[in-house]
């Protein structure tokens, strides 16, 4: 990957678990995320969920007439996997040509997940008609039993829930989104198993905030709401771990902002919602990361190509390049309800994506 200390030249990214919201939102957050990524796995928790393919389909429309001017921003479809979801819908999710995964939310684990499914018995029928069909399950790796510290839910989820899913549908594609503990990057790991295709069948997404910061973020000189997220941000030791998977150049771990808007006044009360907004400066962030660990070099494969070979879609022909040149995140930007604070308000960051660099050009 060619590069100079100044000027960092990537295949054009994608991201692989955004959250881009509904209404007037959109004609924010999908700006947001155009300007930075060619495709994005939208998430389907909506109010009402997305929960079959008409539905999906309805939802790329609206996001796809918000896309700025010029744009080719892509979103790829998603089902919000419920314990009525009938298992004929995974057929019609295939054959629509849109639709790229279905999501389990444990009902409870984040926001809007109240319709989630309660025991995986009840969609049984449902993950065999995904590993006929190679339709990727993503996962919100969290048990929610309220006797389960909030700190090792996600270690409790891959012993409980995940190891017997993966036992019972052995060629089922699973994504294990935002991992955010080494149990987990340790887990993923230990499974060699590959598809017909030789992609593997396990993989993994990670943030950019869960790679920059610990659990002290959410508490350094105060109670700081806009670092709360779900999964919760983690000991130092997992940060590390984290980093370390996403510059390992393995290609089970790839890029997935979880960027999730709330607007300030959401963020910032008695019970606050979860969820970091990286989707205006995402690329700008994992720069950061992995320059701390002195692996820019391994920008591109993890936000360009490892994504896109899991999920057997071709690579992007375009590229970015990102500058050093050093930028303060607004304190504020215009967003439904009275404004929202991106993660790092009033930071300086030292990379900035050049935004002359053909960002909606394929090749």
């Amino acid at each position: 990957m060619p590069s100079v200390s100044n000027r960092l030249r990537i295949t054009r990214p994608d991201d692989w678990h955004l959250h881009l919201r509904d209404g007037d939102a959109l004609a924010h957050t999908v700006a947001w995320s155009a300007a930075q990524f060619a495709r994005a796995v939208v998430m389907p928790n909506l109010k009402p969920a997305v929960v079959d393919t008409e539905q999906a389909l309805q939802y790329r429309q609206r996001v796809l007439a918000a896309r700025p001017r010029g744009s080719d921003f892509q979103p790829l479809m998603t089902l919000y996997l419920t314990d009525r979801t009938p298992a004929s819908e995974i057929s019609r999710a295939r054959a629509s040509g849109a639709v790229f995964g279905v999501k389990l939310y444990p009902a409870g684990a984040t926001t809007n997940s109240d319709s989630g499914v309660t025991d995986l018995r009840h969609v049984r029928p449902v993950l065999e008609a995904m590993q006929r069909e190679d339709m990727p399950l993503l996962v919100h790796g969290e048990v929610t039993d309220p006797e389960v510290d909030v700190f090792d839910r996600e270690a409790v989820f891959i012993d409980r829930v995940l190891q017997p899913l993966r036992r019972d549908f052995p060629a089922l594609r699973i994504v294990l989104e935002h991992i955010t503990t080494a149990d987990a990057v340790d887990y993923v790991l230990s499974c060699p198993q590959r598809s017909a295709r030789g992609t593997p069948l396990l993989g993994a997404t990670i943030t950019a905030h869960h790679l920059l910061y610990s659990r002290n973020a959410m508490f350094r000189g105060g109670l700081r709401p806009h670092y709360y997220c779900l999964p919760v941000l983690k000991r130092e030791r997992h940060r590390a771990r984290l980093l370390q998977a996403a510059c390992s150049a393995d290609g089970r771990f790839f890029l997935g902002t979880d960027s999730a808007p709330h607007a300030r006044a959401a963020k910032e009360s008695d019970c606050g919602c979860a969820g970091c907004l990286t989707a205006l400066h995402a690329l700008e962030l994992y720069a950061s990361a992995f320059e701390q660990a002195g692996c820019l070099h391994c920008l591109e494969g993890f936000a360009s190509h490892f994504g896109a070979d899991f999920y057997g879609l071709p690579r992007n022909q375009g590229h970015v390049e990102l500058l050093r040149q050093p930028w303060v995140v607004p304190a504020r930007l215009e967003y439904p309800d009275g404004g929202i604070v991106p993660l790092d308000a009033g930071a300086s960051l030292a990379w900035r994506v050049d935004p002359g660099a053909g960002l909606s050009q394929q090749a």
